[in-house]
C-alpha cells in the first residue's frame, strides 16, 4: 500500500488552481489560432484578442477571465493508495481538495464565486465547496483533473428527457436549438459537451466530463466520431461566431459521452464550455 501525505495533495491542488486560471491549454490555443485568417474581419480581430489575452495571462500570471469559476474535480483514486493526514489518520479526499481550493483561490487572488445557499447568496469567501467526483481504479496513484467552469457558460446548459423514438435526429435538433438560444451568451467560440444515456441524475455529469477531452481527439466509440463532426458542422453554420458577433467559428469542438440507459428513456444533456477552457490533469 502506497501512502500519500494529505498536505502534498493540498499543495498540488492549490498550484493547480493558479495554473489553469493563468494558462490556456495548448490544444485550445492552437484551435483558436487555426481560425485566424488575417482578413480584417470582426471575428478575426476577436480571435486575435483571445490569443493576446492568453499570452498576457500566462506572462503576468493573471486570470484568463475575471470569472474564475466553480472548481470541478474528477478524481481517480488507486485502490493501493492510502491518504494520510498530519495526525496519522486516514485523509478524506474531498476535504483535502477543498482545502487546496481554498488555499489556491486565496493565494492567487482568484475571484471567489461560490455562495453557501442558492437563496440567501452568502459568499463562502474561498470558492469552496468544490464539486468533487471520485472513481476508484486499480493501481497506486491518484489522478486529479480540474475544470474551472464559469457561470456564463454553465448557465447555457440544458437537459431533456427524450425517448428512443426521437433517435439521432431528435438529439441533433435539441443540441442545435439549444445553442441557437444560448450559444452567444457562453462566450464563443465554445466547446460543446453532449451526454447521451444514463438517467436524469447522471446525464449532466456525462456532458461535463465530455469537456475534459483534448481538441482533436477521437471518440473511443467509432460510431460517434462522425456524429461529433456532424454536430460541429451544423453549429458552425449558425453564424453566431466569436463572442456572438458572427463569422467563424462558433464552436471549436463537439464531444459526446454515452452511457447505457433504460429501454424507455434517452436522456440528453448539453454542457457548454466558453473559449477560456481551463482544465488540466495531474498524477500523484
Amino acid at each position: 500500500m502506497r501512502k500519500i501525505e494529505s498536505n502534498i495533495i493540498v499543495n498540488e491542488v492549490s498550484e493547480l488552481c493558479g495554473d489553469i486560471n493563468f494558462n490556456l491549454p495548448q490544444d485550445v490555443y492552437d484551435a483558436v489560432s487555426s481560425y485566424v485568417k488575417n482578413n480584417g474581419s470582426v471575428s478575426d480581430d476577436i480571435l486575435k484578442q483571445i490569443l493576446e489575452n492568453a499570452k498576457i495571462a500566462k506572462e503576468k500570471k493573471i486570470a484568463l477571465c475575471q470569472d474564475t469559476g466553480t472548481a470541478n474535480f474528477f478524481v481517480k483514486i488507486g485502490r493501493d493508495v492510502e491518504i494520510i493526514n498530519d495526525d496519522g489518520k486516514k485523509g478524506d479526499i474531498v476535504s483535502i481538495i477543498n482545502k487546496g481550493v481554498s488555499d489556491g483561490y486565496t493565494k492567487y487572488y482568484l475571484r471567489k464565486s461560490i455562495v453557501s445557499d442558492p437563496l440567501n447568496r452568502t459568499n463562502t469567501k474561498d470558492n469552496t465547496p468544490a464539486n468533487v467526483y471520485c472513481d476508484y481504479v486499480d493501481g497506486d496513484k491518484i489522478e486529479i483533473t480540474m475544470l474551472a467552469k464559469g457561470g456564463g457558460s454553465e448557465n447555457a446548459s440544458f437537459l431533456k428527457m427524450l425517448t428512443p423514438l426521437d433517435s439521432w435526429e431528435g438529439i441533433k435538433k435539441f443540441v442545435i436549438d439549444s445553442i441557437k438560444l444560448k450559444g452567444a451568451n457562453a462566450c464563443p467560440p465554445i466547446i460543446v459537451g453532449v451526454g447521451i444515456g444514463g438517467d436524469f441524475a447522471s446525464v449532466g455529469l456525462l456532458a461535463k466530463k465530455a469537456l475534459l477531452r483534448t481538441i482533436g481527439s477521437k471518440n473511443i466509440k467509432e460510431e460517434y466520431n462522425s456524429k461529433e463532426q456532424e454536430l460541429l458542422g451544423e453549429i458552425n453554420k449558425l453564424n453566431i461566431g466569436p463572442m456572438g458577433l458572427g463569422g467563424m467559428p462558433t464552436a471549436l469542438a463537439v464531444f459526446i459521452e454515452t452511457k447505457p440507459c433504460h429501454i424507455a428513456s434517452m436522456p440528453v444533456a448539453l454542457n457548454i464550455q466558453c473559449h477560456s477552457c481551463r482544465r488540466k490533469k495531474i498524477t500523484l
